[in-house]
């Protein structure tokens, strides 16, 4: 007995099974994976950390506070005018990772930069070592009061993240 090929019922058939079998398997694979791509999102309380705002009307001139920020330490300091002059004042040619003041701050009595190491990651310690800014006593690296590297192993300035003041006494992070 030959099969007749030329059957169009026999052809529709065929044609259906393949596309319903294609569509199930399709719908299966979807089913399994979307869990796993689902899980690898971040969690509800990573997203809130995305952005904070920070009260700025408590901070005294020469003071500094740290906030946690996607979990890592945020220095926000009002400088003195001393400080600005100082920070302002440094020839660039002396600096491992030349960037002038006002390129770090937006305005100039206000200082925010990640409170992270860019040797290994150590937290530096404020208004410690040669510089008047911090001090990371894990490898020795110095930074002025602009957070620029001047003296140790690191390699580049502490980082300013990305923030925008959001009234006169409030910043927001992120």
């Amino acid at each position: 007995m030959s099969e007749n090929n030329s059957n169009p019922d026999t052809k529709n058939r065929r044609n259906f099974l393949t596309v319903a079998t294609t569509a199930v398997g399709a719908v299966g694979v979807g089913a399994v994976v979307w869990p796993v791509i689902s899980q690898m999102n971040p969690d509800s309380s990573v997203k809130a950390l995305a952005s904070i705002e920070v009260d700025l009307s408590k901070i005294k001139e020469g003071q500094e506070i740290t906030v946690l920020w996607r979990g890592k330490p945020v220095f926000v300091k009002r400088r003195t005018k001393e400080e600005i002059t100082s920070a302002e004042k440094v020839d660039l040619k002396e600096l491992k990772d030349p960037q002038p003041d006002n390129k770090r701050v937006k305005k100039s009595e206000w200082l925010v930069l990640v409170g992270v190491c860019t040797h290994l990651g150590c937290v530096p310690i404020s208004g410690k070592g040669d510089y008047g800014g911090w001090f990371c006593p894990c490898h020795g690296s110095h930074y002025d009061s602009s957070g620029r590297i001047r003296k140790g192993p690191a390699p580049t300035n502490l980082e300013v993240p990305t923030y925008e003041f959001v009234g006169d006494n409030k910043i927001k992070l992120g």
